[in-house]
């Protein structure tokens, strides 16, 4: 069978690679047109589970389901043909036991041809990132802010502060001895997260850390602008999606209602004159 063609996509050992090198560009995506404007910039797509609380309205990650992260990670695998696919492990199928993690994640690598799987925890999920990668199951890591453990926190609290720098390090630093290929960085101090980085031999991912990290992810809603009502400090928004979509929300409605729309060019003739050019 020809590949000639194929679409080459980065690959697990190339973002190992990029350790200390030209910073990784990440970005969530949930569905096929947002997956191929992403694909066109970014290193690694990464479908979060944030896609509950950006699509499906949840208050939190909590309520995410394994079947909604297959969904749209099939529907985002579809716009790609660069990035490295990253998909997240939803709460409550991996942290039972690494057997647990192990049938959820190679569903979900099965379902969607994604290249890994993340999960959220430190020296509590050493044990099973090592199952998984022992078993081919690349995993990215992700400590410090944890949002699956937002309860137990007690809020989208900065991690890491005083006396808890030790921890968030002795997590970063078992994920990766664990045999995790990178590490989001969640919400710790810059200079902790500087200090993470220099540390352990894995590329660092931040989201609310600090340039020095060897990567960044944002939520791709946040950046585009799309809430009025979350915008977490450590997010720069690059464009105002929403009020460009509410302001033309508005002008659509307001030509329904005064029959401005649809025009004389928006409409369908009987005649062959007319009929020349259709599009159908």
């Amino acid at each position: 069978m020809s590949v000639t063609g194929a679409a080459r996509f980065l690959t697990v050992p190339e973002v190992r690679a990029r350790k200390g090198a030209a910073p990784l560009a990440c970005l969530t995506a949930y569905t096929t047109p947002v997956a191929r404007l992403v694909d066109r910039h970014c290193d690694v797509v990464l479908v979060g589970d944030s896609v509950g609380m950006a699509l499906h309205g949840l208050p939190n990650t909590l309520g995410v389901t394994l079947e909604m992260m297959i969904l749209h990670g099939r529907a985002v695998r579809r716009g790609l043909s660069h990035a490295l696919l990253v998909i997240d492990l939803p709460f409550g199928t991996y942290e039972e036991s690494p057997a647990q993690a192990f049938r959820a994640a190679a569903r979900l690598m099965a379902e969607t041809d994604c290249a890994a799987v993340k999960l959220e925890g430190g020296v509590e999920m050493a044990e099973t990132i090592s199952f998984l990668t022992r078993r081919n199951i690349p995993v990215m890591a992700h400590v410090g802010l944890t949002p699956q453990a937002v309860h137990r926190i007690g809020g989208y609290k900065v991690q890491g502060r005083g006396d808890e720098a030790e921890r968030v390090t002795e997590d970063a630093v078992a994920v990766a001895e664990a045999g995790a290929f990178s590490v989001v960085l969640e919400k710790v101090p810059d200079a902790l997260a500087r200090s993470i980085t220099a540390r352990v031999p894995i590329p660092t991912i931040g989201i609310g850390a600090s340039s020095a990290c060897d990567g960044q992810v944002l939520v791709v809603d946040d950046m585009l602008g799309f809430f009025e009502d979350f915008q977490p400090r450590f997010v720069r928004r690059y464009a105002e999606l929403g009020d460009a979509a509410d302001r033309a929300i508005a002008a659509y409605a307001a030509d329904v209602r005064a029959r401005r729309f649809p025009g004389p060019e928006h409409v369908f003739g009987e005649g062959p004159a007319e009929r020349k050019g259709e599009d159908s």
